[in-house]
């Protein structure tokens, strides 16, 4: 599902060892058709020109890109914000198609994290949104499968742990009320 056929040069993404790149892309060409819209009518007092040049821009200096560790989002016109999040992090996904993008076979995906407040990230005008999430799924999958049993293990070795706090807090109850006991008392 990479849509180019040649290895793309990302100057702005540096992978960690063992990382391998499973999809790239950018927004959709037809997410420039509501910009024209707009643009062309108010083009007659130039302020269509702007809405237009903006979109394009926009378009053109945006990238998203999926690999075996994490996702990215590149974006900026005169500067470059580069966004990650490790597939670890991922909670939820969605996908939505307004009215152009269900026209044109565009849309957008959203990825929820751990800990965040709402979308953490966004890939906005991708190619065929639901192809993109499913393939996030399943990577997300994939690598919840082996975090999974690590949970487990965490889980379990807490559980021996409490059980042990559990046991030493009895036995210093029983001490207690034994020496009590011994002296005359009913305070420990």
């Amino acid at each position: 599902m990479v849509p180019d056929t040649a290895e793309p040069a990302f100057d702005w993404l540096s992978l960690d060892e063992g990382e391998e790149l499973v999809w790239h892309g950018k927004p959709h060409r037809s997410s420039l058709v509501p910009a024209l819209v707009v643009g062309v009518p108010l083009s007659v007092v130039l302020v269509g020109l702007f809405v237009i040049a903006g979109a394009y821009l926009h378009r053109e200096n945006t990238e998203y890109v999926v690999t075996t560790e994490a996702l990215y989002r590149k974006s900026g016109v005169l500067s470059r914000n580069v966004q990650r999040v490790d597939f670890g992090k991922v909670q939820n996904t969605t996908y939505s198609q307004g009215f152009f993008g269900t026209q044109f076979g565009y849309g957008s995906v959203e990825i929820s994290t751990a800990g965040g407040a709402g979308v953490e990230l966004s890939f906005d005008s991708v190619p065929d949104p639901k192809a993109v999430q499913e393939r996030i799924n399943a990577r997300v999958k994939r690598d919840d499968g082996g975090a999974g049993d690590g949970k487990a293990a965490v889980l379990d070795e807490i559980l021996t742990e409490l059980r042990t706090i559990r046991e030493t807090m009895e036995e210093t109850d029983t001490v207690a009320a034994t020496s009590a006991a011994d002296r005359g008392t009913d305070e420990p």
